[in-house]
């Protein structure tokens, strides 16, 4: 048993005084977790009052600037070399964390006046993921996931934190969310110390997003969950965020409708720029907490802040300095949001094409399409013959690549498919099935 820093104690008692079902829901982890008072506090004080000499960090700098590559600095053009080569703060640049905060609350309505800490920088929603695991899951705690999910929630969860998945079916019979199978399943774990369960809309694997009825709905059969006696934790997983192509379908987070709706009930938003903003490679996420609070709920929030930038420090230490200063300076470029939304505009003209071919009746005796409204995907359900085994007939004999994500579902990311490559796809995998039909 390790002996938990001062530190640590001084966090937990802020939160346990303010927030006592939140400071039940942090892991064994969660609990150690401090920011240290070292060599980065240090460095912090020196670059504020050492006005002659400092010895401080731990790069190399001349004239006052960081000591760098020329070859390299003429690759970046536009930026100069403060924004490139230092080390940036473990929970990202203030500046970025202040915009991007203020951006969720334009596209967020929801969320205004709603109690939640700044968003702290994360090396892509993977790493915000993981960061969530490490702060709420202990070995034996349920994760409660719907049947269609991401396969690396188990490796993050399951795997690396020891939860116990818990699964409820994501859709009814009718073709919309499987409201009560969700609600069913939250009542299940009412008795358990705390519940975790993650929420992905635009859903990978399916591309479903629940029409706003079913939003209200959502948070309402937490918000009762929680009013029975449950002590909650809700992973909204936004990684698609803003990619919503019909209307109806809810268009903001789950999070505005969960911040600060019960003291039993605590919400973690992960989004960033990795898909919103077209930067699969920088690795940049975020991840902000609204926590189930009946006391100080700012005091709160930032105790949790510098949990999080421990656990950043401990493992990664910081994330890229020149993705965060080229979103930032992206992002207040003229014309930026315009071509977000032009982007978004090609993807939804894919979707529609997607959405009118695998309707076609021809199709109907070899797979069938899951809902889907929004994100980058789509699910069929293939009759019959198993999936993994259409799969690698497909890549195999016909040079096509899908993802089997069970016994009978195939993904088809139509976010890398041209217009006029969706058809010719749809056709291949109508053959590929019936070839495994007649004994291929």
């Amino acid at each position: 048993m390790s002996i938990i820093n001062p530190l640590a104690i001084e966090l937990n008692e802020v939160i346990r005084e303010n927030a006592p079902d939140f400071y039940t829901a942090l892991s064994a982890l969660g609990h150690e977790l401090y920011f240290p008072r070292g060599i980065l506090t240090q460095t912090a004080e020196a670059k504020r009052e050492a006005y002659k000499y400092n010895a401080t960090i731990g790069i190399a700098t001349s004239e006052g600037q960081p000591l760098f590559l020329p070859a390299l600095m003429d690759l970046l053009d536009g930026l100069e070399p403060s924004e490139v080569f230092p080390y940036a703060p473990a929970t990202g640049l203030p500046e970025l964390r202040r915009i991007w905060r203020e951006h969720q609350l334009e596209v967020n309505p929801q969320m205004q006046g709603k109690p939640f800490s700044m968003p702290v920088v994360t090396s892509g929603l993977t790493h915000g993921l993981s960061i969530s695991a490490d702060l709420f899951c202990d070995a034996g705690d349920v994760l409660l996931l719907s049947d269609m999910i991401w396969g690396n929630y188990r490796m993050i969860y399951e795997i690396r934190r020891g939860a116990e998945i818990k699964q409820y079916k994501l859709f009814d019979d009718g073709g919309g969310m499987n409201i009560e199978g969700f609600r069913d399943a939250l009542m299940r774990y009412t008795d358990r110390r705390k519940v975790v369960l993650i929420l992905n809309f635009p859903n990978n694997p399916t591309g479903y997003t629940p029409s706003t009825e079913e939003a209200r709905k959502i948070a309402d059969s937490l918000i009762e969950t929680a009013e029975a006696g449950a002590n909650i934790v809700v992973i909204i997983d936004d990684a698609y965020f803003g990619l919503v192509y019909e209307a109806g379908v809810f268009k903001e987070s789950l999070f505005g409708l969960l911040a600060g709706s019960h003291p039993r009930l605590s919400a973690v938003k992960l989004d960033g720029a990795t898909k919103e903003d077209y930067v699969w490679g920088f690795r940049l996420g975020f991840i902000t907490f609204s926590a189930g609070c009946s006391g100080n709920t700012e005091s709160v929030h930032e105790a949790i802040e510098k949990k999080v930038g421990g656990l950043i420090r401990g493992t990664i230490s910081n994330c890229s300095m020149p993705a965060q200063s080229l979103l930032l300076k992206a992002i207040n470029l003229p014309g930026y949001k315009q071509q977000k939304e032009d982007r978004c505009r090609l993807l939804k003209e894919r979707y529609e094409e997607v959405k009118a071919v695998v309707n076609d009746p021809r199709y109907a005796s070899a797979f069938y399409p899951h809902p889907f409204n929004s994100g980058y995907f789509m699910c069929v359900g293939v009759k019959d013959i198993d999936a993994e085994r259409v799969r690698l007939h497909l890549l195999k004999d016909y040079g096509v690549g899908v993802i089997s994500i069970n016994e009978r579902d195939l993904r088809i990311a139509f976010s890398c498919l041209e217009r006029e490559q969706v058809r010719g796809l749809f056709d291949i995998l109508y053959e590929a099935v019936e070839d495994l039909r007649n004994g291929y």
